[in-house]
């Protein structure tokens, strides 16, 4: 059985998520397209929350 691709949109968000919680700046979105850039821009702000209140040490 083929495993199926994740969502474009959910890849933009959980590697913007990943780039938060490494600290890399909003400015280094590599997505043009609007809607995946907010995806992006969405899963960062998430991982900069959590980095702020305590939840992820780095």
């Amino acid at each position: 059985m083929k495993r199926q691709k994740r969502d474009r949109l959910e890849r933009a968000q959980s590697r913007g998520f990943q780039a938060g919680l490494s600290g890399r700046s909003k400015e280094h979105c590599p997505y043009q397209s609007v809607d995946a850039k907010m995806r992006w821009l969405g899963g960062w702000r998430d991982a900069i929350d959590g980095r702020v209140t305590g939840l992820f040490n780095k």
